[in-house]
């Protein structure tokens, strides 16, 4: 038991959705499945092609193996538990093994951000100063800038969770998400968590909402810049990308900006809905960041046809 003196509850139990109807299992179960292996392979070929194909080795898609990474860890961290609660009824875990998970949720969230705001400063650099971006941008810097992401994220994640930690538990542990976060755990202490929750609250505005705030400025700034060249052809493709990237980002910062602000001032009292926004937000960007941001660009698409072209012919002989 951790801190004896404090908590007592031995383990938590992962609710997932609180009214979802048990005929409604196999089917939740099947979805976080199919979820979780899109994810895993799309992240996973991702992964692979740039650490095996040497003119991949590029300031883009360095930055895009960061976020396959940080995506896979998070969602092989979270997926198989909730999976196992809704299809063996497994749905326990250890006091310690809550807080473990709580840490990583909240440090590869953070993470995920940072490395979505870089990716929008290597689009803004190599499209608004196209002849300085070989100087400005390389290997080396993204790599070093990557590093201190994944450094700073770790101080947000233990920054939250040690709010957690600093609560005592006794007798409720129902957890009501698909996994172990500050506000749903914070929530059962026997103690008012409000200041806690309202401290993570902060801590997770500033994490995310700057990112965002420079995203959305920067994306403006590379659609003002491509439109004032005047190239139809051009504006097209601009647009086309940023729709599509657009998605992703919006995905991932709108619903999460909702359910942080809800936490806070109680504007949705479905519960139901508010665990689907955070699944939403959480799972959904992991299986179409790598399919949007690299598997679809021509460089990916051709080297994956060699491979596989390569593979057919060995299986040949």
């Amino acid at each position: 038991m951790a801190s004896t003196n404090r908590s007592e509850v031995l383990e938590f139990i992962l609710i997932g959705f609180p009214g979802l109807p048990e005929k409604f299992y196999s089917l939740v179960s099947i979805s976080f499945f199919l979820i979780y292996n899109i994810s895993l392979y799309a992240n996973l070929i991702v992964v692979v092609l740039l650490l095996l194909r040497r003119h991949l080795h590029q300031p883009m898609y360095v930055i895009i193996g960061n976020l396959a990474v940080s995506d896979l860890l998070f969602d092989t961290l979270t997926l198989p538990k909730i999976i196992a609660k809704y299809w063996f009824g497994d749905g326990s875990l250890s006091y310690t093994a809550c807080f473990i998970q709580m840490f990583f949720v909240h440090y590869l969230g953070s993470l995920d951000s940072y490395i979505v705001m870089l990716m929008a400063i290597d689009r803004y650099i190599a499209i608004c100063k196209p002849l300085r971006y070989h100087s400005i941008i390389t290997n080396r810097l993204v790599a070093i800038i990557c590093l201190v992401f994944w450094i700073f994220a770790a101080a947000i994640g233990l920054a939250v969770t040690s709010l957690g930690l600093i609560l005592p538990f006794r007798g409720t542990n129902r957890v009501k998400s698909c996994f172990c976060s500050l506000t749903p755990v914070a929530v059962l202490s026997t103690v008012d968590s409000a200041s806690s929750r309202r401290t993570g609250f902060v801590i997770a505005m500033i994490s995310h909402l700057c990112p965002f705030s420079f995203i959305v400025f920067s994306y403006i700034i590379i659609i003002s810049k491509v439109y004032s060249t005047g190239r139809t052809e051009n504006w097209q493709k601009a647009f086309y990308t940023c729709t599509t990237h657009w998605l992703v980002i919006g995905l991932y910062f709108i619903p999460r900006l909702t359910v942080y602000t809800y936490n806070q001032i109680k504007l949705i009292p479905d519960t139901d809905l508010n665990v689907f926004l955070i699944c939403l937000y959480t799972f959904a960007p992991h299986f179409t960041s790598p399919i949007i941001f690299c598997l679809r660009t021509e460089e990916i698409k051709r080297t994956l046809g060699k491979v596989f072209k390569l593979i057919a012919i060995n299986n040949k002989y």
